[in-house]
């Protein structure tokens, strides 16, 4: 499908999606929005004062009391006025209430009909002015509800507008939803959410957020601990990502399908499964690179994304969508694993960051045969390996790694100085002194190959360490420890 299609298709799709969905009026700011609405403010007493004029104290007050038909024909004929109407009142309004109340009405407005938007930007470039500015400003505001309602209007502006945000207005926006979304005990993350849903939609907003982080962003967000409505939330905001091909290596990059996969075999609405498959799907028909596409398959079924489609597979879903997207990943990644290799299986779980002890990691065969693959790419496995013994606090991976840093000293000639070099053998000694017994005994293990080039005497002198019963000569004679 071609990028235009792509883009006219995503941006087509409903802004409160799911049917029977009862987000719009459940969200922590819709919710409040709806007591706003209900609130009593004294035009009068503006004008009065003079902090507004007697024509934007006329429009305002024929604006609230029309509805309906009688509206529609209000804005027509007096488009600029309700502009200037809008801009003047939060310009010289300071009461917080007021402004929350001047923001609610003018969301309604724009939600009411998308190409009302038109009537903002036609006036700010009659006016040779940043349409952004005034918006971009309240931001800064203290006050939670203000910001977030100002941050609807802005999606909405950026997205249904002929001209779209550009430069530091942009960058400025989504910096701003980044850090909402990052923001501990975030009361309005839902709104935070439902503005990425609509940005991201657009392939210059979603390059633009991916350029910032925003890819690292969702994955430490998704791994936390978060309800099934924000899950599907982020989780349709990488969905619409995946529809820009260069943004899926990204995500193999922040181990987007282990967390998703962790997501999938534990949710409970069909939401979250049915857009965490599309996800996926995407990442598998996206890329154009036939290895990507293996590498993702590989990284789905290591995630245990194949056990649970067969376990959907016995579900009965009204949507069609989700049966066929459940049809589409088994087959694919069930084709897959026949045509895996053990390297194929190890880069994958290095690259996933969870290692156990699967097979491969004991074999003495696959050692022989892959240690030299490890320094593909610019020892890009290697590289991986020392991060996690810098960066996990799982003891499980901590001395998996250790041992496969040993296995590849063992196996390959130049095997010590490239580890050092990588910085892995100052890794190795620090897990020396680790709490973990296990970890203590693999960093040994590693160490000791690091440093001694008699690896098969060596190995057995530590398994007599570890079990000193055993016995290792036909003379009877026991090896001294």
């Amino acid at each position: 499908m071609a990028d235009s299609k792509i883009n006219s298709m995503l941006m087509k799709l409903p802004d409160e999606t799911g049917k029977g969905d009862v987000l719009a009026a459940t969200s922590v700011l819709q919710q409040r929005a709806n007591e706003i609405r209900n609130s009593s403010i004294n035009w009068q007493s503006y004008l009065q004062s003079q902090m507004i004029g007697d024509d934007d104290y006329r429009f305002i007050t024929e604006y609230l009391s029309s509805d309906g038909t009688k509206r529609d024909s209000l804005l027509q004929v007096q488009r600029s006025q309700c502009a200037k109407t809008f801009l003047s009142l939060l310009e010289h309004i300071s009461k917080d209430q007021t402004v929350q109340y001047i923001l609610t009405i003018m969301d309604d407005m724009l939600q009411e009909d998308k190409n009302r938007v038109e009537i903002i930007r036609e006036y700010a470039k009659k006016k040779r002015e940043n349409v952004w500015s005034p918006f971009l400003n309240l931001l800064n505001r203290p006050d939670g509800f203000i910001q977030n309602m100002t941050s609807r209007i802005i999606a909405k502006l950026a997205c249904w507008s002929r001209d779209p945000m550009e430069g530091t207005d942009l960058t400025f926006y989504l910096t701003w939803l980044k850090d909402q979304l990052q923001t501990v005990n975030n009361e309005y993350v839902q709104t935070t959410a439902r503005c990425l849903q609509m940005m991201l939609r657009d392939e210059k907003y979603r390059l633009a957020f991916a350029g910032m982080g925003g890819v690292s962003v969702l994955a430490n967000v998704l791994s936390g601990r978060i309800n099934f409505q924000i899950q599907y939330q982020l989780a349709f905001c990488l969905w619409v990502m995946t529809f820009s091909t260069q943004l899926v290596e990204q995500m193999n990059k922040h181990k987007i399908i282990p967390i998703l996969g962790d997501i999938l075999n534990d949710a409970v609405k069909d939401k979250v499964t049915r857009i965490i498959l599309a996800v996926f799907r995407n990442m598998i028909e996206k890329p154009e690179d036939a290895s990507m596409i293996k590498e993702n398959c590989v990284a789905m079924v290591q995630a245990k994304v194949l056990k649970q489609l067969s376990i959907l597979q016995q579900h009965k879903f009204d949507d069609e969508d989700i049966m066929a997207d459940i049809e589409f990943l088994n087959e694919k990644l069930l084709a897959s694993i026949q045509d895996l290799s053990s390297f194929d299986e190890y880069s994958t779980e290095v690259k996933s960051g969870r290692l156990e002890w699967s097979p491969v990691h004991k074999s003495e065969r696959f050692w022989r045969e892959n240690a030299p693959r490890l320094i593909e790419k610019n020892y890009e496995l290697l590289k991986m390996l020392v991060h996690l013994l810098e960066t996990s606090s799982d003891t499980l991976v901590l001395a998996v790694a250790s041992y496969d840093i040993g296995e590849f000293v063992r196996h390959y000639p130049r095997g010590k100085s490239i580890i050092e070099q990588l910085g892995g053998k100052q890794m190795v000694m620090q897990l020396l002194a680790h709490e973990d017994p296990n970890v203590r005994y693999e960093a040994l293990l590693a160490v000791q190959k690091l440093m001694v080039h008699n690896w098969e005497y060596l190995g057995k002198q530590l398994e007599k360490e570890k079990n000193p019963s055993s016995e290792s000569s036909s003379t009877g004679v026991k090896t001294k420890g």
